[in-house]
């Protein structure tokens, strides 16, 4: 038994070396050097300040910008650290509740618009955090959407 356990642990101690260590530091130093926008987060900076990431939601909720997709993260909306569904389901009796504020809120933004409102502006995107929304999505809400700050 003795002669099995010695090959065993130095196997363990070889690969947890090779893809615990050697295998993510050349990734991360392969990513720096090829893509190193992406491998740093796609960070947005303003006058020398990180104002958030491309990758990352943001809360709007005025209707002179394009509202996004709504977050599923706590304790505060976009929460990378919290990254994680809702687990609702659709029969969830909060997730519904959730959906009727949302469209509640949209149409109170822009009473006047007649249009169906996207599913993915009621509901949250898998990880909670993502911030793309659907070509249908995009007009919603607002009458200042015309002068939209908002970008891609």
């Amino acid at each position: 038994m003795r002669a099995q356990i010695r090959p065993t642990l130095i196997a363990i101690l070889i690969f947890t070396l090779i893809t615990g260590v050697i295998y993510p530091l050349v990734v991360t130093g392969v990513a720096q050097l090829v893509f190193p926008h992406q491998a740093n987060g796609s960070l947005i900076v303003r006058n020398e300040q990180v104002v958030g990431s491309g990758l990352i939601g943001q809360q709007f909720d005025n209707p002179k910008y394009f509202w996004g997709r709504l977050s599923a993260t706590g304790p505060f909306p976009y929460n990378a650290a919290a990254s994680s569904g809702s687990n609702l389901g659709p029969s969830n009796p909060a997730l519904l509740d959730a959906v009727k504020a949302r469209i509640a809120a949209l149409k109170a933004a822009d009473p006047t618009n007649t249009q169906s409102i996207p599913v993915d502006l009621v509901t949250a995107s898998r990880s909670g955090l993502d911030p793309n929304i659907s070509v249908a999505g995009r007009p919603l809400p607002g009458p200042a959407r015309g002068e939209s700050t908002w970008h891609e």
